[in-house]
C-alpha cells in the first residue's frame, strides 16, 4: 500500500496534480491524503482572525469533503482510497508531519497556486515544499498538463557526491510503467574526478537491472540551457533531481532563471530529497 499526499488548496491546477497522481498509481493499491491548510497570516487582527479562522476551517471542511466525493466518482479505482486532512498551521509543518506520520510515499502538488500569475512558474507553496521537504519526494505538476504515460525520465547529476538510498524513489518512479532513464551529466569538467567516477560506478550499479543511458552534454553557458534543450530532443515525460545544498535545483528556484527555463518546462518535476 503507497500513500501519496496531495495538499490543495482548491485550485484548477491541484486537481489536475491530483488527476495526474490518479493516473500515474493506476496500478497501485494506495490511499490518497488531501491536505489543505487554513493558517491566516499574521498580520490579520485577533478579534477577527477567531471569527475568520472558525468560518474559513468550516469552509474548508466542506471543500475537502467535496473533493474526497469528487475524487471518488471520478477515479473509481478499487485500489485506491481517499481521506482527508485539514489543519489550521502552517503548510509547509503540515506536510512534513503528515508525512511522516502516514509514511507518504510521495507528495504530489501543482506547480502553481490559486492565485498564480501567468508568468510565475512556480507559486510559493510549491517553492518552500521543494525547498524544505526532507522525509520524501515531491512530484510538481504544471498546471493544465494532461496525463501522458511516463516512459522517458531525464536524471541530470554531475556525480559529485554518493547516491545510496537517494536514487530508490527515481528507480521507484521508473518502474511504475518501465520508463527509461537517461542519466544526463553536463561537461563542466574535462574528465571526472576520482570521486566522480567512483559515484558514477555505484550509479551504474544501482541502475544496472533498469533500462538506462548515459548522456554527456556539452558545458552550457546556462545549465538550464542544456536541461531544456535536453528535455526538448528526448521527449522526456519527466524531469528528476536530487535535491542537494547548492545545487542546480536551488540555481533553478531563483526568480530570473525561473523566467528563463519557465516557458520549457512544461513536464512534471521531481524532486528528491538529498
Amino acid at each position: 500500500m503507497k500513500n501519496i499526499l496531495l495538499p490543495t488548496d482548491f485550485s484548477n491546477n491541484a486537481w489536475t496534480a491530483a488527476l495526474y497522481a490518479f493516473q500515474l498509481f493506476k496500478q497501485e493499491a494506495c490511499t490518497f491524503y488531501f491536505l489543505h491548510s487554513t493558517m491566516l497570516k499574521a498580520s490579520t487582527g485577533t478579534s477577527f482572525s477567531s471569527k475568520l479562522s472558525r468560518v474559513m476551517t468550516e469552509n474548508a471542511q466542506e471543500d475537502l469533503t467535496e473533493l474526497k466525493l469528487k475524487a471518488e466518482a471520478e477515479n473509481a479505482n478499487p485500489k485506491h482510497s481517499f481521506e482527508i486532512i485539514l489543519c489550521t498551521y502552517d503548510l509547509q509543518d503540515a506536510i512534513e508531519s503528515v508525512c511522516n506520520r502516514q509514511n507518504v510515499d510521495m507528495v504530489v502538488m501543482g506547480t502553481k497556486g490559486i492565485t498564480g500569475a501567468l508568468d510565475i512558474v512556480f507559486g510559493t507553496n510549491t517553492i518552500d515544499t521543494i525547498k524544505n521537504l526532507k522525509s520524501c519526494p515531491l512530484l510538481a505538476i504544471p498546471d493544465d498538463f494532461e496525463y501522458e504515460v511516463p516512459t522517458q525520465i531525464a536524471f541530470p547529476t554531475g556525480f559529485i557526491r554518493t547516491y545510496g538510498k537517494t536514487l530508490e524513489p527515481l528507480i521507484a518512479l521508473a518502474n511504475l510503467h518501465g520508463a527509461h532513464i537517461h542519466v544526463v551529466h553536463i561537461n563542466t569538467e574535462d574528465e571526472l574526478s576520482e570521486d566522480q567516477q567512483h559515484n558514477l560506478a555505484q550509479l551504474k550499479i544501482a541502475l544496472e537491472h533498469h533500462p538506462h543511458t548515459l548522456h554527456w552534454l556539452p558545458d552550457y553557458d546556462k545549465k538550464e540551457r542544456g536541461i531544456t534543450e535536453f528535455i526538448k530532443a528526448s521527449e522526456t515525460n519527466i524531469l528528476a533531481m536530487i535535491n542537494y545544498k547548492q545545487t542546480f535545483i536551488e540555481i533553478l528556484l531563483n526568480e530570473p532563471v525561473i523566467k528563463k527555463i519557465g516557458a520549457q518546462l512544461k513536464i512534471p518535476f521531481m524532486v528528491i530529497p538529498g
